[in-house]
This record gives structure tokens, sequence and C-alpha cells, in this order.
């Protein structure tokens, strides 16, 4: 940094800016792997909900860093009328405070995070879901 006091003016990003941020991260995912996700609604929020971390037995509130709540492909039905629309929660502080500890960039973690919590939910390998990160950088 060119000028060490620069830093002053930086802070972190808001829920509402956060949230923009997972929307262009995820409209970089590759088309293919965002047609899984048709309806897929993204939340932000500080933190999950004590009741959320208690169903999960996770202790501390850092330790979850996005969860997905809806019916995946596999199992969703046609026949079941008044199901809730799939969705993606990201937890803004166990996100930033991961970020603050490792060398990846902010964006490059929401993507992990949303990759992974689609991926796993739609039984998706691990190997499946590294290739999908790997085309989300290449797109501009």
């Amino acid at each position: 940094m060119a000028d060490p006091l620069a830093w002053r003016p930086l802070r972190a990003p808001s829920l509402a800016e956060f949230e923009v941020i997972a929307e262009e991260v995820f409209r970089r995912l590759p088309g293919r792997f965002r047609s899984l996700c048709e309806g897929l609604v993204i939340r932000v929020d500080d933190f999950a909900t004590d009741e959320v971390l208690d169903d999960m037995e996770i202790e501390s509130e850092f330790d979850l860093m996005g969860l997905f709540q809806g019916v995946g492909l596999p199992f969703r039905s046609e026949q079941v009328s008044g199901q809730m629309p799939n969705m993606i929660w990201l937890y803004r502080r166990p996100i930033l405070d991961y970020w603050a500890e490792h060398e990846e960039t902010l964006g490059a973690v929401i993507a992990h995070v949303l990759v992974h919590e689609i991926g796993h939910h739609f039984g998706l390998s691990d190997a499946d879901m590294e290739a999908i990160e790997a085309a989300a950088d290449t797109q501009d």
C-alpha cells in the first residue's frame, strides 16, 4: 500500500452490500449450475438463528457460514404444492471472520460457500464443486 493510512476509510460490507456481492458471485457461476437453482433466493444475515445452531448442534455462531434450506432437485415433486422457495443463507460475520484469517478474496469465499451449500444438497462431489468454482473464476 503506497499510503499506510489508506486503510482508514475501509470498512466491512453491510448486510445490503454483502447481498449485492453474493448476487453478483451467483450470477458469475456457470449457467448450467445456476439452472439447477431456478427460483433460488439468496439471503444474508449476520448469524444463523439460535434454533438453526441448536438443530445442527453447532456450538459457536461463527462455525456456520451458510445454509441451504429447501427441497433439492432430486427430491422435488410436481404433486406437492405450496412449497417454499429454495433459499441459501449466507452468514456475513462468520464469512468475514474466515476471510480475515485466510488469503482468499471475499468473492472467492462467498463463491465457495454458495457452491457448497447448493452442490452438497444436489449431490455433487467435491471435485464437481471445485470445477464449478474454477469455472466461475474464469468468467468476466
